[in-house]
């Protein structure tokens, strides 16, 4: 049961890092430095991410615990180094939310969500003319899909779109066309590193106008990719399980037992 009036405690946690930090802490804490955390924040974040696609909120809420163990213990390296402390990154970010939603906190009136996110891109972009370009703050470290759909959401905020669907499926069907031209050239010959160079980027531009695709449909591709993947392990997982028990080693297994598995825990999820 969660109790509404109860406000978190940050400070115990807060507290909690320091005395770990301190000269009679813990040896491991003590020799944390900032480039061993990233590590750490990475795989954090990357398993809150996990029990969000499991949908399993008992999950999610302990590894939350864990990520925010980690923006505390940075912000513990910060206090350290004379370079920021937890309550300014608090102040900052409140700050920064508070200035991106004028519709909230000011009498700028928006219809409805997207609308918030046009004038957000819009109001980011204004700050960033002339000092840094719009899609720095798309970071080169984030993985590939998630990239491409953030770039476009912000390119598409300042209006750098197709006005329709229609536009980006005409778009995704000229890039597999492409793509085929790649793989089959006029004049068939023995693949070459050129050939090869030129199948990998039209594969990119496919990949990258799906993208354009789901985000015109208000869908999160890697979210989407990532159920996918779930779905997979859990059907790929079944075919597995199916071989063990009719004792048919992996090797020995031919397309059509594997096919045979696969629909049935199709099937079987069907009608769950």
């Amino acid at each position: 049961m969660v109790d509404e009036n109860k406000k978190p405690d940050l400070g115990k946690l807060v507290t909690l890092v320091a005395r770990l930090r301190a000269p009679d802490g813990c040896p491991w804490d003590q020799k944390q430095t900032l480039p061993d955390m990233r590590a750490y924040l990475l795989e954090e974040a990357h398993e809150v991410a996990a029990a969000i696609d499991r949908g399993d909120w008992n999950d999610l809420a302990d590894e939350m615990g864990d990520l925010l163990f980690q923006i505390v213990f940075l912000g513990q390296l910060g206090q350290e180094n004379d370079a920021f402390d937890l309550q300014q990154v608090i102040d900052r970010i409140h700050q920064k939310m508070i200035d991106r939603h004028p519709h909230v906190f000011g009498g700028n009136a928006l219809a409805n969500a997207e609308e918030v996110k046009k004038s957000w891109e819009l109001r980011k972009a204004r700050k960033a003319s002339g000092t840094r370009a719009l899609l720095a703050g798309v970071e080169t470290s984030l993985p590939a899909l998630l990239a491409a759909y953030r770039m476009t959401q912000k390119a598409s905020g300042v209006g750098f779109d197709w006005p329709d669907l229609a536009g980006v499926e005409a778009k995704i069907a000229e890039e597999l066309q492409e793509l085929s031209e790649a793989i089959h050239p006029p004049e068939p010959t023995s693949e070459t590193k050129a050939q090869k160079d030129a199948i990998r980027e039209e594969i990119g531009d496919v990949l990258f106008s799906i993208v354009n695709l789901a985000r015109k449909l208000e869908i999160d591709p890697e979210a989407a990719l990532a159920a996918t993947n779930l779905k997979f392990r859990r059907r790929f997982g079944a075919v597995e399980e199916g071989l063990q028990q009719q004792g048919i080693p992996f090797e020995k297994a031919s397309l059509e037992d594997m096919d045979a598995l696969w629909n049935k825990a199709k099937a079987r999820e069907r009608e769950i």
